[in-house]
């Protein structure tokens, strides 16, 4: 037995439970990093349906089971995983070491159903790790809560949709551990364990799984997703709101699905790098997912769109890496990062030679773009107002340098006044997604599923007449009966109901004259989520 099992052995056995957190140096540079690769990669690939998700409802249950006696990725090669990473400009990976299915893609030693029972018998964790270690890559390991294959965790079904009569979640929790004490002792140091998905742990266990994994590493960061809060949010398939106060990270997918699709449609080259810049200007870090192939290759179409990602990063590094979002709240067609006594402002979806900023609380120096060329720029009591010339913009974004003679940190959020104020009952970082121009759904709020009547307020800045709400659901979101109400005086007045959204529905009623809008969400079979509200 090798040292290491054995060490887990014992702190197993000895039922250790005290916590030696000391990670502070990891989280900063893992937030130095912001931009890494996520993924999503087993067996399923050879049915190119959704990884987990498809188990028993698109694939049959033992079907799914045993794609593993057939999955045979001969074309993997670890290093060509990593280059492609490396030239996107990423920093760091983390891959679906184990997910929902319950198939390792490493030489575990808790259960058969790994890839070393397959045709392929290859250590894919190992080759992997040993290639980003060579590449100057930090790697993680994401590793599912949840396990609906093992016969301990108590659902199984299609989405851990059914109970089984038997179960013991306090051996599943031991053989979770045994596993994770294997990926950080055989194959660390591992930058982030990123779980999923903790459906039966509540806090109390959750916290035992941290503290378990601190333990062994005591610099490891933990997501938020063992059914406690870790050391950093993240929100899925969206980018996250401004939050300067705690660590997160956006997981999105470069196409629609997480795990390999046949002939799947790319995210546009400017979506990608938007995306980027929005998660970054918030303070968060974006994690970016691929599916490889049955064959372990990294499509060529996909390798394309995150080496042009990396062309523009080569040009824009300094605005991304090492920054803090702010000091502007996200817009729809400007954003910005900031770094020592300089803020980068980057344009979105915009060619105009004029940027209108509010008047900073500190003076400016100097106004260029990255290469040094300076722009002209004038200031008023409340304004600046730089010229960008066309042929000094980037086809995609341009950033633009704003040097300060103060810390950029010290300068409070300062509102671009580009959109509407939206205020929410729950998950209030993500609000501003609502009133951002964009129905993506990328861009959207979720409420929090213990919300029991969720609500939206959006404040216009100044009162109106307005006749039309329009709201946009977003996807896996099942509202069954709403109002929407305005602010007469002090008291709310209903306008509007309906019992469905149904993607989006246009809500039509007399004329009213209000500042404020708001939207209840009375009944629903999956918890709201709102891409944008439109208000005429």
């Amino acid at each position: 037995m090798k040292k290491h099992t054995l060490l887990a052995s014992l702190l197993l056995i000895a039922g250790v439970t005290f916590c030696q957190n000391n990670n502070s140096k990891t989280l900063a540079k893992w937030s130095d990093a912001r931009f890494g690769m996520f993924i999503h990669w087993g067996p399923v690939t050879l049915k190119g349906t959704e990884i987990g998700w498809s188990r028993g409802s698109k694939v049959p249950t033992e079907e799914y089971d045993n794609l593993y006696k057939q999955f045979d990725p001969v074309k993997f090669n670890a290093d060509e995983w990593v280059s492609v990473a490396k030239a996107a400009g990423m920093k760091y990976i983390v891959l679906t070491t184990k997910h929902h299915d319950g198939f390792c893609l490493w030489d575990t030693k808790q259960t058969d159903h790994n890839i070393m029972q397959t045709p392929f018998k290859r250590d894919v964790v190992k080759e992997l790790t040993e290639a980003c270690k060579k590449q100057g890559l930090a790697f993680g390991a994401y590793y599912s809560t949840c396990d609906w294959h093992h016969p301990d965790f108590p659902l199984y079904g299609s989405g851990g949709s059914k109970r089984k009569e038997k179960s013991d979640l306090d051996a599943y929790t031991k053989y979770l551990k045994r596993q994770i004490a294997e990926l950080m002792l055989n194959y660390g140091p591992l930058i982030t364990l990123w779980f999923d998905v903790p459906q039966e742990f509540d806090d109390v266990r959750g916290k035992g799984i941290i503290d378990f994994a601190h333990i062994i590493q005591p610099d490891i960061l933990i997501n938020s997703r063992t059914g406690t809060k870790g050391d950093y949010d993240t929100p899925e398939q969206r980018v996250g709101g401004m939050q300067m106060n705690r660590p997160w990270e956006s997981c999105i997918t470069i196409g629609d699905q997480w795990a390999w699709k046949p002939n799947e449609k790319l995210k546009s080259l400017r979506k990608c790098i938007n995306t980027l810049i929005l998660t970054v200007s918030g303070d968060g870090n974006l994690l970016f997912n691929v599916g490889p192939s049955p064959l372990g290759v990294i499509e060529p179409d996909q390798a394309e769109r995150l080496k042009n990602m990396g062309k523009w990063l080569d040009k824009n590094a300094e605005s991304i890496y090492g920054t803090r979002g702010g000091p502007f709240y996200p817009g729809t067609t400007l954003s910005s990062t900031r770094k020592d006594s300089t803020i980068y402002l980057h344009t979105l979806n915009s060619k105009s030679e004029k940027i209108t900023i509010p008047v900073l609380p500190a003076k400016i120096l100097s106004v260029t773009v990255l290469d040094g060329k300076k722009l002209k720029y004038k200031q008023t009591k409340t304004t600046t107002e730089i010229t960008l010339p066309a042929d000094l913009q980037d086809s995609i974004s341009t950033t633009v340098k704003i040097l300060i003679d103060k810390p950029a940190i010290d300068i409070p959020l300062i509102d671009l006044n580009e959109q509407f104020i939206a205020t929410v009952s729950s998950t209030p970082n993500s609000a501003s997604q609502m009133t951002d121009g964009s129905t993506d759904q990328l861009s959207c709020w979720k409420a929090n599923s213990k919300d029991t009547i969720p609500w939206v307020t959006i404040d216009m800045r100044k009162p109106a007449s307005i006749s039309k709400v329009i709201i946009h659901e977003g996807w896996n979101s099942k509202i069954t009966k709403f109002t929407v109400e305005y602010k007469k005086g002090n008291d709310w007045v209903s306008i509007f109901e309906s019992n469905e959204i149904n993607n989006k529905i246009e809500c039509e009623f007399a004329k009213v004259k209000t500042q404020f809008v708001r939207i209840k969400f009375i009944k629903f079979t999956k918890s709201p989520i709102i891409r944008e509200i439109e208000i005429k």
